[in-house]
């Protein structure tokens, strides 16, 4: 189903086969198949987890795949009830998205493009278009030649699901992709591997984005595609765009996940207070404000 019906990635589906593979061993130990487990069994497994020190936000995932494994089960009639309709999802904290200044993303550009031969123009055209599109890294490399516009100007994009969007892009992100696509121009790929015939891998990908970061003086520790996602939609909220067109530019399916971003709005909002509010400038509150009034005045 999450293959046939959602479109489901390698790597989701490879995760939710072991989380299924960890709770069926649990369900084992305790007489059952996974398939029969009730919410007695998924408690004690989930008390297992936190045992164990599996962290919040792992446990949210493991019961996450189990709610979806049993609502399948109730729709194809193999079970009666959803064991895990009344189950908590353990509490998780909601850490800010991390996302690099802009001086610190110029600084990454340039040092991509600085790199030597036919890598500097793979890093520079993939970072480019990385950060003015806010692609994740797997729609990126999934990129064909063919999902350029006839001008370049735009892409198209298949996302998670197989939903598919059309992203524009900035003249630097368009130059920089004409200019790999000019360096080999016999693969199908926008950004081909060492073989011209298959896609560059996410492996192949960090390695040149640790080289850049590297080159701009930054921590390659601290830099990942997903942050280049995060500091293009914390720097075009900051610049003033909305969350709706950000939604659409991002693929997310349900705005309430693009509103992660906004502690930007938030951090915006406060500095039009200070920047225009006039009771907020030091200087001009002691001409807005009236001056004291004694308490006892004197009368004449």
């Amino acid at each position: 189903m999450l293959a046939a019906e959602r479109g489901a990635a390698r790597n989701t589906l490879l995760a939710y086969r072991r989380d299924l593979d960890d709770f069926a061993s649990f369900c084992e130990g305790r007489g059952c198949a996974a398939h029969t487990a009730d919410r007695e069994t998924l408690g004690a497994y989930l008390n297992a987890l936190a045992a164990q020190g599996l962290a919040a936000r792992s446990a949210a995932r493991r019961l996450s795949c189990l709610r979806q494994f049993h609502r399948f089960l109730v729709r194809d009639g193999v079970c009666a009830h959803d064991p895990t309709d009344l189950l908590d999802s353990p509490r998780l904290e909601k850490p800010l998205p991390k996302y690099l200044s802009e001086e610190e993303v110029t600084a990454l550009l340039g040092a991509a493009a600085a790199l030597p031969g036919r890598r500097g123009k793979l890093a520079a055209a993939a970072l480019e278009i990385l950060y003015s599109t806010g692609l994740r890294v797997s729609e990126l490399l999934g990129v064909r030649r063919t999902s350029l516009a006839a001008a370049g100007d735009m892409v198209f994009v298949r996302g998670k699901g197989g939903r598919e969007r059309i992203v524009p892009l900035s003249d630097a992100a368009r130059a920089a992709a004409a200019a790999l696509c000019a360096e080999a121009p016999q693969s199908t790929w926008l950004f081909p591997g060492r073989n011209p015939r298959h896609a560059l891998t996410r492996q192949g990908f960090d390695r040149v984005l640790h080289d850049a970061a590297v080159a701009a003086g930054l921590d390659p520790a601290a830099i990942s595609p997903h942050v280049l996602r995060h500091s293009f939609a914390s720097h075009m909220l900051a610049r003033g765009a909305d969350l709706r067109s950000l939604q659409l530019l991002l693929g997310h399916a349900d705005i309430a996940t693009t509103q992660i971003y906004t502690h930007v709005l938030a951090e915006r909002l406060q500095h039009l207070v200070e920047t225009h509010h006039p009771l907020a400038n030091p200087c001009i509150q002691s001409t807005l404000r009236p001056s004291p009034v004694s308490s006892n005045p004197r009368r004449k």
